[in-house]
Protein backbone atom coordinates (compact mmCIF):
# COMPACT_ATOMS: atom_id res chain seq x y z
CA UNK A 1 0.00 0.00 0.00
CA UNK A 2 1.23 3.48 -0.82
CA UNK A 3 1.53 5.74 2.26
CA UNK A 4 -0.82 8.74 2.32
CA UNK A 5 2.08 11.23 2.55
CA UNK A 6 3.45 9.92 -0.79
CA UNK A 7 0.04 10.42 -2.41
CA UNK A 8 -0.19 13.97 -1.07
CA UNK A 9 3.36 14.72 -2.27
CA UNK A 10 2.57 13.34 -5.74
CA UNK A 11 -0.58 15.47 -5.95
CA UNK A 12 1.40 18.60 -5.10
CA UNK A 13 4.12 17.67 -7.59
CA UNK A 14 1.73 17.35 -10.54
CA UNK A 15 -0.91 19.94 -9.62
CA UNK A 16 0.37 22.59 -12.04
CA UNK A 17 0.08 20.34 -15.11
CA UNK A 18 -3.10 18.43 -14.35
CA UNK A 19 -6.56 19.56 -15.37
CA UNK A 20 -9.23 19.13 -12.70
CA UNK A 21 -11.56 16.85 -14.64
CA UNK A 22 -15.23 16.27 -13.86
CA UNK A 23 -17.03 13.01 -13.17
CA UNK A 24 -20.13 12.00 -15.11
CA UNK A 25 -22.87 9.55 -14.22
CA UNK A 26 -22.76 6.39 -16.36
CA UNK A 27 -26.47 5.51 -16.48
CA UNK A 28 -26.25 2.15 -18.28
CA UNK A 29 -23.39 0.91 -16.14
CA UNK A 30 -25.18 2.17 -13.03
CA UNK A 31 -28.29 0.24 -14.02
CA UNK A 32 -26.23 -2.87 -14.75
CA UNK A 33 -24.59 -2.97 -11.31
CA UNK A 34 -27.49 -1.57 -9.32
CA UNK A 35 -25.58 1.43 -7.98
CA UNK A 36 -24.67 4.91 -9.14
CA UNK A 37 -21.40 4.70 -11.08
CA UNK A 38 -19.49 7.82 -12.04
CA UNK A 39 -16.66 7.97 -14.55
CA UNK A 40 -13.82 10.49 -14.29
CA UNK A 41 -13.27 12.26 -17.62
CA UNK A 42 -9.50 11.93 -17.74
CA UNK A 43 -9.68 12.18 -21.53
CA UNK A 44 -9.75 15.94 -20.89
CA UNK A 45 -6.10 15.95 -19.72
CA UNK A 46 -3.65 17.66 -22.09
CA UNK A 47 -2.43 14.26 -23.29
CA UNK A 48 -5.93 12.76 -23.38
CA UNK A 49 -5.45 10.26 -20.55
CA UNK A 50 -4.70 9.84 -16.85
CA UNK A 51 -1.29 8.27 -17.70
CA UNK A 52 0.20 11.76 -17.55
CA UNK A 53 -0.13 11.70 -13.75
CA UNK A 54 2.18 8.76 -13.11
CA UNK A 55 4.67 9.60 -15.85
CA UNK A 56 5.13 13.19 -14.67
CA UNK A 57 5.40 12.20 -11.03
CA UNK A 58 7.99 9.50 -11.81
CA UNK A 59 10.14 11.85 -13.90
CA UNK A 60 9.86 14.55 -11.24
CA UNK A 61 11.23 12.08 -8.68
CA UNK A 62 14.36 11.26 -10.73
CA UNK A 63 17.75 12.61 -9.72
CA UNK A 64 19.39 15.22 -11.93
CA UNK A 65 21.86 12.57 -13.10
CA UNK A 66 19.03 10.22 -14.09
CA UNK A 67 17.26 13.02 -15.95
CA UNK A 68 20.42 13.91 -17.85
CA UNK A 69 20.65 10.35 -19.15
CA UNK A 70 17.04 10.37 -20.37
CA UNK A 71 14.05 8.09 -20.03
CA UNK A 72 12.47 5.28 -22.00
CA UNK A 73 9.05 3.65 -22.01
CA UNK A 74 7.10 1.03 -23.90
CA UNK A 75 3.59 1.98 -24.94
CA UNK A 76 1.05 1.84 -27.70
CA UNK A 77 -0.25 5.34 -26.97
CA UNK A 78 -1.47 6.98 -23.78
CA UNK A 79 1.55 6.25 -21.60
CA UNK A 80 3.83 7.24 -24.49
CA UNK A 81 2.25 10.66 -24.68
CA UNK A 82 2.35 11.09 -20.91
CA UNK A 83 6.07 10.29 -20.85
CA UNK A 84 6.75 12.48 -23.90
CA UNK A 85 4.92 15.46 -22.44
CA UNK A 86 6.55 15.02 -19.03
CA UNK A 87 10.06 14.63 -20.44
CA UNK A 88 9.60 17.76 -22.55
CA UNK A 89 8.43 19.65 -19.46
CA UNK A 90 11.70 18.76 -17.72
CA UNK A 91 13.82 19.39 -20.82
CA UNK A 92 15.06 15.82 -21.02
CA UNK A 93 15.13 13.23 -23.78
CA UNK A 94 12.51 10.49 -24.03
CA UNK A 95 12.56 7.37 -26.14
CA UNK A 96 9.34 5.43 -26.62
CA UNK A 97 9.26 1.90 -27.98
CA UNK A 98 5.95 1.17 -29.68
CA UNK A 99 4.73 -1.97 -31.43
CA UNK A 100 5.09 -1.75 -35.21
CA UNK A 101 1.30 -1.87 -35.63
CA UNK A 102 0.71 1.22 -33.45
CA UNK A 103 -1.73 3.60 -35.17
CA UNK A 104 0.01 6.49 -36.97
CA UNK A 105 -2.04 8.99 -34.94
CA UNK A 106 -0.46 7.72 -31.69
CA UNK A 107 3.05 7.64 -33.20
CA UNK A 108 2.67 11.16 -34.61
CA UNK A 109 1.23 12.48 -31.34
CA UNK A 110 4.15 11.04 -29.39
CA UNK A 111 6.73 12.48 -31.79
CA UNK A 112 4.97 15.87 -31.66
CA UNK A 113 5.67 15.92 -27.91
CA UNK A 114 9.40 15.63 -28.65
CA UNK A 115 9.93 11.93 -27.95
CA UNK A 116 12.01 9.70 -30.17
CA UNK A 117 9.88 6.76 -31.30
CA UNK A 118 11.27 3.31 -32.03
CA UNK A 119 8.83 0.91 -33.68
CA UNK A 120 9.69 -2.62 -32.61
CA UNK A 121 7.83 -5.89 -32.28
CA UNK A 122 4.49 -7.32 -33.28
CA UNK A 123 2.84 -6.55 -29.94
CA UNK A 124 3.25 -4.69 -26.67
CA UNK A 125 5.14 -7.51 -24.95
CA UNK A 126 7.83 -7.48 -27.64
CA UNK A 127 8.11 -3.68 -27.51
CA UNK A 128 8.32 -3.84 -23.71
CA UNK A 129 11.09 -6.45 -23.74
CA UNK A 130 13.06 -4.42 -26.29
CA UNK A 131 12.62 -1.22 -24.25
CA UNK A 132 14.03 -2.90 -21.13
CA UNK A 133 17.06 -4.12 -23.09
CA UNK A 134 17.53 -0.72 -24.74
CA UNK A 135 17.30 0.99 -21.34
CA UNK A 136 20.12 -1.14 -19.93
CA UNK A 137 22.30 -0.72 -23.02
CA UNK A 138 21.92 3.08 -23.07
CA UNK A 139 21.70 3.86 -19.34
CA UNK A 140 18.12 5.17 -19.56
CA UNK A 141 15.55 5.09 -16.79
CA UNK A 142 12.60 2.89 -17.70
CA UNK A 143 9.25 4.52 -16.95
CA UNK A 144 6.77 1.69 -16.41
CA UNK A 145 3.11 2.39 -17.23
CA UNK A 146 1.84 0.78 -14.01
CA UNK A 147 4.62 0.87 -11.44
CA UNK A 148 5.95 4.34 -10.74
CA UNK A 149 7.85 3.70 -7.50
CA UNK A 150 11.52 4.60 -7.83
CA UNK A 151 12.56 1.28 -6.27
CA UNK A 152 11.40 -0.59 -9.41
CA UNK A 153 13.71 1.27 -11.74
CA UNK A 154 15.52 -1.16 -14.00
CA UNK A 155 13.76 -4.19 -12.51
CA UNK A 156 11.02 -6.35 -13.92
CA UNK A 157 7.86 -5.35 -12.02
CA UNK A 158 5.36 -7.88 -10.82
CA UNK A 159 1.96 -7.10 -12.24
Amino acid sequence: MIPLNEIVQAKRQISHIITNTPCALAPLLSEEVGAQVYLKKENLQITGAYKLRGAYNKIASLSEEERQKGVIAASAGNHAQGVGYSARSFGISATIVMPEATPLLKVSGTKALGAEVILHGDNYDEAYAYALTYAKEHGLTFIHPLKMKKSLQGKEPSL
